[in-house]
C-alpha cells in the first residue's frame, strides 16, 4: 500500500497551483494529496483551443485568468468558494482510478447527508447536478487525478466565461453551461469553512504531513515562469486547418484538423476534452503523410486506444467517412 503525504496549498495563483502538480508529479518522488484554491480562472483541458471553448471577452472585462492544465478534459470554472484536490499516486493497470480517487469525496458528501454520485466518466453529481468534474493524466509510472468541487462559486460568472460545447449541449439536451452545475451550498447550509475541514481530514486519513521546502518553492516558480504563466502554454495555436472533423465519441469530443497536398495528410491537430494515455501529439505526428483514404486512416488510427482512454480508431474513421 502505497505511503501518502498531504500538504494544503497556501497560495491562490492558478498559475503556481498548476505548476505545483506538474512539479509533484515529474520531479518528486512519492504519492501526495493537495487541497487547494485558485483565485478567478478558466482552467482548459491540456488538448482543447481556448478560443472556442473560452469567451475570452468576459475573461478580460472580469480579469480572469485562462491557464492550461495538464490533464484532459472540458474547460472549468475556478474561483476561492471553488475547492480543489489532487492526487498523485502509482499506477495501477486495469484500475478505474477515476471512480477510486473520486471515491472519498463521494463518501464525505454522504456523510453530510447528500445524496452524491460519480457519474459517467468523470463526475459527481447531487441529485442529477454536477457538483464536481474529475481529471487525469498519466507519466512514467505515477498517475495523476485531480478534481474540482463546486461549493458557492459565482455561476453568472461561470457561465459568461465558459462557452458550452455544442456536443454535450445537445447530447443532454440542454442549452447551457449553467443549467448543468451545482453548488455545494444549494443542498445544504453547512459553510465552507467547515465543509473544507472536514473535506481534508477525509482526504488526508492515513497520510502524513508533508510542508513545501524552498527547493520545492522554487521548483514551482521555475514552471510558472518557463510555462504556466506563458502564452504559449496557456493560449497556444488556434489549431485552425482547411479541412476538419468534429464529432462526441463515448471518450469526449475529439476533433481533427488536417490538410491534405497530394491526397496526403499534412499538418495534423488534434484537440478534445478526451483523456490522454500517453502524448497525443506522438500519435498525431504519425498521421503525417498518410493517404486520406478509408483503410489507410483504418490503419494509422489502430492503435489510438494506447493514446487517448477508451479511444476506438474504427468508430472515429466510420465517423469521419460517415
Amino acid at each position: 500500500m502505497e505511503k501518502f503525504f498531504f500538504f494544503s496549498g497556501t497560495s491562490t495563483d492558478p498559475y503556481f497551483n498548476l505548476a505545483t502538480e506538474e512539479y509533484f508529479l515529474k520531479h518528486k518522488d512519492g504519492c501526495y494529496i493537495t487541497v487547494w484554491r485558485n483565485s478567478p480562472a478558466v482552467i482548459i483541458g491540456a488538448f482543447q483551443n481556448a478560443f472556442s471553448e473560452v469567451n475570452l471577452g468576459e475573461c478580460e472585462r472580469k480579469n480572469v485568468k485562462i491557464v492550461r492544465r495538464l490533464t484532459g478534459g472540458g474547460a472549468v470554472y475556478h474561483d476561492e468558494n471553488n475547492i480543489c484536490f489532487t492526487v498523485i499516486s502509482k499506477k495501477t493497470d486495469g484500475e478505474n482510478t477515476f471512480l477510486k480517487f473520486s471515491r472519498p469525496v463521494v463518501e464525505y458528501l454522504k456523510s453530510l447527508g447528500l445524496p452524491a454520485e460519480f457519474s459517467g466518466r468523470n463526475d459527481i453529481l447531487i441529485d442529477g447536478k454536477k457538483i464536481s468534474g474529475n481529471a487525469e493524466t498519466f507519466y512514467k509510472d505515477k498517475v495523476m487525478h485531480h478534481g474540482t468541487i463546486l461549493f458557492k462559486t459565482d455561476m453568472e460568472t461561470l457561465s459568461a466565461v465558459l462557452k458550452p460545447n455544442r456536443f454535450k449541449t445537445e447530447s443532454k439536451g440542454i442549452k447551457s453551461v449553467r443549467s448543468r452545475v451545482a453548488n455545494v451550498s444549494d443542498f445544504t447550509d453547512i459553510g465552507f469553512s467547515e465543509f473544507t475541514e472536514g473535506l481534508v481530514d477525509k482526504l488526508k486519513e492515513n497520510a502524513a504531513p508533508y510542508t513545501l521546502t524552498k527547493e520545492d518553492v522554487d521548483g514551482i516558480n521555475a514552471l510558472v515562469l518557463s510555462k504556466y504563466s506563458t502564452y504559449e502554454w496557456n493560449m497556444a495555436e488556434s489549431f485552425k486547418g482547411k479541412n476538419s472533423f468534429a464529432e462526441r465519441f463515448s471518450f469526449g469530443t475529439f476533433e481533427f484538423y488536417f490538410d491534405l497536398k497530394n491526397g496526403r495528410i499534412v499538418n495534423p491537430k488534434i484537440i478534445g476534452d478526451f483523456f490522454a494515455l500517453r502524448d497525443v501529439s506522438e500519435f498525431t505526428e504519425k498521421l503525417n503523410g498518410v493517404k486520406f483514404e478509408r483503410k489507410s486512416l483504418l490503419s494509422a488510427f489502430s492503435d489510438i486506444g494506447e493514446y487517448i482512454l477508451s479511444g476506438n480508431g474504427e468508430e472515429i474513421v466510420s465517423k469521419l467517412f460517415s
